[in-house]
């Protein structure tokens, strides 16, 4: 194995795709709407990406052994632009890995003419409440201004502790590739996976990138996890409020 090893699957003719990044977070909120992306539109694998810095394990369906690793698809919804949906069950596991990982991520984002990113994700609140707004940060204040006109809330400080992992450098090395990226985080609780942030992610970028999409999916999946969450007030009347550590938006 090397550091990285990339697999290609196909190679669809995209038209300077938006790459979209949705890995393991809070509330799982990026990978939730990363992947509804995938199944909801007509979309294709395109590659997936191998290294030495995800976890040493494989992923086990219907006893299918499968290497960790990330994998990008093709996404091409009815209306809005085409996209470049990056998506997976892993981040590298120290601080070296995230740097070299996010750096092989851009190198393939630029190889496929990416024209701009974002980055999607939870900041958590420690309340299980029906609030999902959506904050963000942005490479350049043009973008900032763009996005807050579809509902985006830039706030001072926030999210608490910065943006760790490949969402944060998606940003940080992207700008230094004058790439225009943005990072967008829906608040959650922080306790369970959670379609319903997931939802308001993509409603918010759906109006950024002028597509929409069906949540028929998603909204079943909220309306277990609320069945979930009102089990676990019965049993237990509450949840305990974590500390400002694991308050720190990771994604």
């Amino acid at each position: 194995m090397d550091e990285f090893d990339i697999e290609t699957i196909s190679e669809p003719d995209l038209d300077e795709p938006v790459l979209i990044e949705g890995l393991p977070g809070v509330g799982h909120v990026g990978k939730l709407a990363a992947e509804h992306l995938v199944e909801e539109c007509e979309s294709e694998p395109m590659s997936r990406l191998y290294s030495e810095y995800f976890p040493p394990q494989v992923t086990v369906t219907d006893g299918c052994a499968e290497l960790a690793c990330l994998e990008f698809h093709a996404v091409t919804p009815e209306d809005g632009p085409d996209l470049l949906v990056l998506t997976g069950d892993h981040q590298a596991q120290d601080t070296v890995g995230h740097y070299r990982l996010a750096e092989r991520l851009l190198d393939v984002a630029d190889s496929a003419g990416v024209s701009r990113a974002f980055a999607l994700g939870g900041v958590p609140t420690g309340e299980l409440d029906d609030d999902h707004g959506v904050i963000g940060a942005a490479t350049a204040d043009e973008f900032i201004t763009e996005l807050e006109d579809v509902g985006v809330e830039f706030r001072e400080d926030e999210p608490a502790g910065g943006i760790v992992g490949v969402s944060g450098l998606l940003l940080g090395l992207g700008a230094r590739r004058d790439l225009q990226a943005a990072c967008l985080m829906s608040e959650t609780s922080g306790y369970l996976v959670d379609p319903k942030s997931a939802q308001a992610i993509l409603e918010v970028l759906g109006e950024a990138l002028d597509f929409s999409v069906d949540f028929e999916s998603l909204e079943d999946r909220a309306e277990e996890m609320e069945e979930v969450v009102r089990r676990i007030q019965e049993l237990e009347g509450g949840m305990n409020v974590p500390s400002d550590d694991d308050l720190r938006y990771i994604g």
